[in-house]
């Protein structure tokens, strides 16, 4: 509970701190009380907890179960019997009722503080910038009015030097205020900034925009004491909610699937609008030929269209043909046609694009209200998988604190943001059907967890680095060297007599090899098995097992010669192919045998000095037993 509090709040304190950067610049300089910024924070802060649970859920069950496999705890409780699951009941019913939680926090908190957040969002956009007026350069923040000041006078807040142009009438109505100084104040209600101007001139310009006469009359007047009025609403005008509780962020489970009937159904209507206008007023006259009367509905000319052919078939009368009509007309009644055809076309293409764009607009927000309703059980599911992600992770990799498992856990979430993010653009743009652009993350961290749960109830060394680099080392081949240390406290005694009978059998399995071997083989004799695997490993093994037995030795000498044997491995590259007749066939097919051959012949010659020293060091270590 501690570290699940403690991760949270530092997820949510880092999420929120993404929220300011990412609108600082619709904040800074409009001049907001302490009470409004921290009215939105907290608003920006519950709405950005489904963001911050799943990730502290990761994070607090990684640590608790890395501590305790740390501190060897998770391995004394298993030595108890007790099974991980079993381990983490009570976590599953602690986030089981967090998940609960979750959907409630979803269905019924979150969109009152999305309601609440955006609101005071917009109109913090909506307010007008706090009044600094720079020295040398021109003020633009006043809709309407630019001001330019040549130097203020900090102590009286006298403007010097004042330039002022006022073109809330358009740019050929301007008006332009000169003057060697001013003070600059609000009015009362703060919706005026109230200019009092010294010495001075104004120049008006009284065309009017319509007119395009070249001759331009203005006026222009000389003051010695001046005051003008300019607009700007200082005031935060807050916004009505209700515009945001109508739209999806705002609605909570039964308003949302309210919405989804009835844009579902208006979605059906105007498409069965669209296909009968189609029907009405673009098939029939394609596919007939010919075009309604005056005053003639469209309909009216496919309806007969069957029996005037077998009327016109039965009077002998050849079917319409329309180039030699064309041919016919006049160039001025072709213009006229074609002109008149290219009209109605327009108008048809200008029309559907208009029914087309609305009907993928209700589409939009139908696919919108769909995804905010998938949104209130993905958390829930989301919380329960990070679970058996998380803990079971922990388990396997036995590191607590902050390190390992932040590192891990960043990285978990990372992928699962963006699997999460990009089904929820494919399922937005409509490319995706909704649900499973929005499950796409809990369809593939699902088996995720499964993966990793199942690993750690059976004790897998899954994420042990050891085991990958030995696996590593064999696949490439790399040689290894032995390690055997001089014991200081040593439980079991060996017998000299039965390590010297174990290394002369190795000497003689090592002599017979290397009597029939080559260091470098022919290439006949590397197809037919010269270096097959199951003498190698023969003598790899009972070399493994003389240095093991005699490792318990008190005998600094013994340590020694154990130390000079080689680890022999059999190598894959040595016998490709387990199959007799594949490796004949490639024998044959001279540029992929030779191929193979060539790579292989290193590793002979290293296999067949390894067995060498093996054979050398039988007879160093029998000597110092002999000794003993």
């Amino acid at each position: 509970m501690p570290l699940f509090a403690m991760t949270f709040f530092i997820v949510l304190f880092i999420v929120l701190m993404q929220f300011l950067w990412r609108y600082i610049d619709d904040l800074v300089g409009k001049g907001l009380s302490v009470g409004l910024l921290a009215e939105l924070f907290f608003y920006a802060a519950v709405s950005m907890v489904p963001m911050a649970l799943p990730l502290a859920i990761l994070l607090a069950s990684l640590m608790t179960f890395g501590n305790l496999g740390e501190k060897s705890e998770l391995t004394a409780i298993k030595a108890a019997g007790v099974s991980l699951v079993k381990t983490m009941s009570p976590l599953i019913i602690f986030i089981s009722l967090v998940a609960v939680g979750a959907f409630f926090f979803q269905n019924d908190v979150l969109p009152r503080a999305q309601v609440k957040m955006w609101t005071l969002l917009f109109s913090a956009r909506q307010k007008s910038p706090e009044l600094e007026i720079p020295e040398g350069a021109f003020y633009d923040q006043i809709p309407g009015w630019n001001l330019y000041v040549k130097s203020k006078d900090k102590e009286s807040g006298q403007l010097r030097g004042v330039m002022i142009y006022d073109v809330s009438n358009g740019g050929d109505n301007s008006t332009i205020l000169v003057a060697d100084s001013a003070r600059l104040s609000f009015t009362a209600d703060m919706r005026y900034l109230y200019l009092h101007l010294w010495n001075g001139e104004q120049f008006e310009n009284l065309r009017e925009q319509r007119t395009s006469d070249r001759n331009v009359p203005f006026r222009r007047e000389t003051f010695l004491d001046k005051e003008v009025l300019i607009p700007f609403d200082a005031n935060f005008n807050r916004l009505d909610e209700g515009g945001m509780r109508n739209q999806y962020v705002g609605k909570n489970m039964a308003q949302l699937t309210q919405t989804i009937d009835s844009l579902s159904v208006r979605i059906d209507s105007l498409g069965r609008e669209s296909a009968h206008m189609f029907e009405r007023s673009m098939f029939p006259v394609l596919l007939s030929g010919t075009s309604p009367a005056y005053g003639e509905s469209p309909g009216a000319v496919s309806a007969p269209k069957e029996n005037a052919k077998k009327a016109d078939a039965a009077k002998g009368v050849r079917p319409f043909d329309l180039d030699s009509l064309l041919a016919s007309m006049s160039q001025r009644e072709l213009d006229a046609t074609f002109n008149s055809a290219s009209q109605r076309l327009r108008s048809r293409k200008t029309e559907i694009e208009f029914r087309a764009m609305q009907l993928n607009d209700e589409k939009a927000r139908f696919r919108r209200h769909q995804i905010e309703l998938i949104k209130k059980f993905t958390l829930s599911v989301a919380c329960i998988i990070f679970l058996f992600i998380g803990a079971p992770l922990g388990a396997i990799i036995r590191k607590g604190g902050l390190g390992t498992p932040l590192v891990i856990s960043v990285l978990l979430f990372l992928v699962y943001y963006i699997i999460d993010n990009t089904g929820y653009k494919l399922a937005r743009d409509g490319r995706w059907i909704v649900w499973c652009g929005m499950w796409l993350s809990t369809f593939i961290l699902l088996p995720l967890g499964i993966f990793v749960t199942y690993k750690a109830m059976n004790d897998s060394a899954v994420f042990n680095a050891d085991l990958y680099r030995e696996w590593l080392r064999r696949r490439l081949g790399l040689p290894e060297s032995r390690h055997v240390p001089l014991k200081e406290v040593i439980i079991y005694d060996t017998n000299p007599g039965r390590g010297l009978a174990m290394a002369e059998r190795l000497h003689q399995l090592a002599s017979a090899w290397l009597a029939a071997h080559s260091p470098r083989p022919s290439y006949r004799r590397y197809w037919q098995g010269a270096y097959a695997a199951a003498p190698i490993d023969e003598i790899g093994d009972a070399a493994d097992t003389l240095v093991n037995y005699l490792s318990d030795s008190r005998s600094a000498k013994v340590i020694d010669a154990l130390n000079r044997y080689p680890v022999v491995r059999s190598l894959w590259i040595l016998h490709p192919f387990k199959s007799p007749g594949v490796s004949r066939a490639l024998m044959w097919f001279a540029p992929l045998g030779i191929i193979f051959y060539l790579l292989a012949l290193p590793y002979t010659r290293r296999v067949y000095r390894e067995i060498r020293k093996v054979f050398d060091t039988d007879s160093r270590l029998a000597d110092v037993l002999k000794e003993d």
